[in-house]
């Protein structure tokens, strides 16, 4: 009498199973953490990738300036002397026919002049006083903050 009594109970267990509908709901929370995780990879790294010259810059409490639209045009001034427009070594007799043929493809006159710590105020207002010369007065010199 107990076996049959448990199979009864079975089967109704069973009939009320077969009663319910499959849900047809996605769940996205796994997505929405997946993206917010790759978001904060990107927020991280964003900075990182746009210029690759190892520069020491001097500190200063100068507030950042507001993100661009296009990449920025960086010219740096490494600590031996060297002149490099984005990632590429130039030389300084080159610099301001390079800069104009660079400034006729974009839509930002503005120059981010990122010179390291180490060189002398000379060498430094010399390069800003030929960029100027040249028609290249939108100058923003980079520096790192406290």
């Amino acid at each position: 009498m107990a076996a049959g009594t448990v199979q009864k109970g079975h089967r109704a267990a069973r009939g009320r199973r077969r009663g319910h509908k499959p849900m047809s709901e996605i769940n996205v929370t796994p997505f929405v953490d997946v993206m917010l995780v790759l978001l904060i990879i990107f927020m991280v790294a964003a900075p990182l990738l746009t210029v690759g010259v190892e520069i020491n810059l001097p500190n200063t409490d100068a507030k950042a300036l507001p993100s661009e639209k296009e990449q920025p045009l960086t010219l740096s001034l490494t600590s031996a002397g060297k002149l490099i427009l984005q990632e590429t070594p130039i030389e300084p007799e080159d610099l301001i026919l390079k800069l104009k043929a660079v400034s006729l493809e974009r839509e930002d006159d503005r120059i981010f002049f990122r010179a390291d710590g180490s060189n002398d105020y000379e060498s430094v207002m010399k390069i800003m006083g030929s960029l100027s010369k040249a028609g290249f007065p939108n100058i923003s010199l980079v520096t790192d903050t406290n």
